[in-house]
């Protein structure tokens, strides 16, 4: 068996880590941080806590799944309750939209609210449920860079079914022919962002992320969403797994072409193979400083970004849910000024979640927890308390527009955390939250592969490498990573 060391102790280092610790590899991993999860944490101020990062959590399963594979019994590290609705959608015309899990009961309340063809919804979700069985092998749980992925029978049986994939017409043209009202494109539109990607540029291929929630349903787990990254931590050490915290590695030692070890400040430990779970451009940037990254590496389109303010609210507002949208009046322009101006809409959507509605002692009574987002651009030069002075004013007036209220006055707590915060917090580079974006037909191909063409025993992790951000991806990028090891 080999000795394994592993850069970051984000989810895919962690379940890289727990795989390969089943499988009976020694693993060590290295944490720049004090903390293990990297974007997914929590903190609390002043009597409140907030989940720090994602806060959407779909497919369970995934996460059952690295337990049982590793012998144990998800239920002794973490459990999930469903919520329904799963997302509570507001327009400034006064229109509102409680989404149900279910297909068939959002199409009716979908026939409900915007008089829309319920039969039509249901063609798209099956559609959308269908695209995700016919890519779900080749592109989420298989390596693309592999020639024996696609010598198996799967993969042909997939391959001969791509006609459907939708490359050729973008996600926005899918969603309006799909739905015929443009509430409804809009609402599903949204979907690219899950992978910081603009709909009107990318591929109709995008229309699976819905199958996520609207196939497996929106979770919330027991405690919050930090407690998935203390579930993977405890796995890990219960395994043996071993943990270096505030440990920065600073080079990724090779010798003929072939990774033999990581180096701290402190010292230099040999291993049979190296994984790093950072960010692949710094890895490339910092730790490997002697090889140069793939030739498109820095070329990609970076994805968005994100501007979040965390605010304790001294008070209850009984129309908003776990998830909450407050839609933009002018979506494309939202996105022109994301991906092709690299600036804050002067109107952008409004992303609020709040786990006091399920977890009360996230709160003080009579109050919420409101982790408030907006989309942003990838760092370009942009200032950056300009943009947090420009997006903290039109949250405001957005909420207030829709509401009827004035909330800065209930505000009693605030915390900010930029794209420039998010590059210092977790080397992700530039920023941007998911590497690349995915708003070119062959940008699942252009993802930097989980191995080292060139660099024997180094493998590759995360958010930024295949097959993509979010937690149920990144689950299954430490899962190519320890199938490809083991």
């Amino acid at each position: 068996m080999a000795e394994i060391g592993i850069v970051g102790a984000g989810v895919a280092g962690m379940s890289a880590a727990a795989r390969l610790r089943a499988a009976g590899h020694g693993v060590t991993v290295f944490e720049a941080n004090a903390y293990f999860g990297g974007k997914l944490t929590a903190f609390a101020q002043d009597g409140y806590r907030f989940d720090a990062g994602p806060s959407l959590f779909t497919v369970p399963h995934l996460l059952d799944e690295l337990f049982t594979d590793a012998g144990k019994n998800p239920r002794d590290y973490f459990s999930c309750e469903k919520i329904d609705p799963g997302c509570h959608y507001f327009w400034e015309d006064g229109t509102q939209f409680a989404a149900p899990s279910d297909p068939d009961k959002f199409a009716e309340k979908a026939e409900e609210v915007f008089g829309a063809d319920p039969q039509k919804i249901k063609r798209y979700f099956d559609k959308s449920f269908e695209l995700y069985d016919i890519t779900e092998d080749v592109f989420l749980k298989s390596s693309l860079h592999k020639l024996s992925t696609y010598l198996k029978a799967s993969t042909l049986k997939s391959m001969l079914q791509l006609y459907k994939a939708r490359l050729f017409s973008t996600m926005h043209e899918v969603n309006a022919a799909g739905s015929h009202h443009p509430k409804l494109t809009q609402l599903f539109d949204r979907y690219a962002t899950y992978n910081g990607s603009d709909p009107y540029s990318a591929p109709g291929t995008l229309t699976v992320i819905p199958t996520l929630e609207y196939r497996w349903g929106t979770h919330l787990p027991k405690g919050g969403m930090h407690t998935i990254a203390v579930s993977l931590h405890k796995l890990c050490t219960d395994l043996g797994v071993k943990f270096s915290f505030e440990t920065p590695v600073r080079e990724i030692v090779t010798e003929g072409g072939r990774a033999t070890g990581i180096k701290t400040e402190a010292d230099t430990f040999a291993f049979d193979r190296v994984v790093s779970n950072m960010d692949v451009v710094p890895t490339y940037r910092r730790l490997l400083r002697g090889e140069k990254p793939p030739g498109n590496l820095e070329r990609q389109e970076r994805s968005s970004s994100a501007l979040i303010f965390y605010w304790g609210i001294r008070e209850k507002f009984p129309e908003l849910g776990l998830h909450n949208i407050l839609w933009s009046e002018n979506y494309r322009e939202e996105f022109r000024c994301l991906f092709e101006r690299k600036t804050l809409y002067d109107d952008p959507t409004v992303y609020i979640n709040i786990t006091s509605k399920h977890v009360a002692e996230d709160a003080p009574e009579g109050c919420e927890n409101w982790f408030v987002m907006v989309n942003a651009p990838h760092m370009a030069g942009q200032d950056r308390e300009a943009m947090q002075r420009k997006a903290r004013r039109a949250v405001l007036d957005k909420i207030g527009r829709i509401s009827g209220r004035d909330i800065a006055p209930l505000i009693e707590t605030e915390r900010v955390l930029d794209p420039t915060g998010i590059e210092e917090q977790t080397s992700s580079h530039l920023g941007s939250l998911y590497g690349t974006s995915s708003n070119s037909k062959l940008s699942a191909f252009l993802r930097h592969p989980n191995f080292s063409g060139r660099i024997k025993n180094l493998y590759f992790c995360g958010g930024s490498v295949h097959p993509g951000g979010g937690i149920p991806l990144c689950l299954l990028s430490g899962k190519i990573v320890s199938d490809l090891i083991s």
